[in-house]
């Protein structure tokens, strides 16, 4: 798999959000790879295979499509309890192609993973990045996300 990102696509075509498909996962590991800098080739795999064997509602990875081609992805699932908490809709991976960012993309992926969060049944939704990830931390918030009731206590294992 070539880890170059593929040319712009226009911005004023339409944006649709579907169902990952087979062909799409070579897109989701080059978009993942340029925006992240770390190749995740078998993590990707791995979700996808989880994603395909399932047939739950409570897992959901959707990609962004314009011009025929992936330009966004979004990955959740519902998970029951963990911590002392309701059931909720956690979001474990989005990214969106840098010069569509602007476009409303990540919001329509985010909304049409909500609408599966709500038809599995919950009403809340959950992720966690990076303290210095600004730039997730200020479309989240524009998403009306805010600080939930948990705090995240790491050790590193030497």
């Amino acid at each position: 798999m070539s880890s170059a990102v593929q040319p712009a696509v226009s911005a004023t075509g339409s944006v649709s959000i579907r169902t990952v498909r087979p062909d799409d996962l070579e897109a989701v590991i080059r978009l993942d790879e340029a925006i992240t800098g770390a190749a995740k080739p078998a993590y990707w795999a791995k979700l996808f295979a989880e994603f395909e064997a399932a047939s739950d509602p409570t897992l959901s990875f959707l990609v962004a499509e314009m011009s025929g081609r992936v330009v966004g992805f979004i990955a959740g699932e519902v998970r029951a309890v963990e911590f002392g908490s309701d059931a909720c809709g956690w979001v474990f991976g989005l990214d969106v192609e840098p010069g569509l960012r602007v476009k409303s993309v990540g919001t329509k992926l985010f909304d049409t993973l909500c609408d599966r969060f709500r038809a599995a049944g919950v009403s809340k939704v959950r992720t966690m990045l990076a303290r210095d990830n600004d730039l997730v931390l200020a479309f989240f918030r524009s998403l009306g996300m805010m600080a939930g009731p948990f705090i995240q206590l790491e050790k590193d294992l030497d």
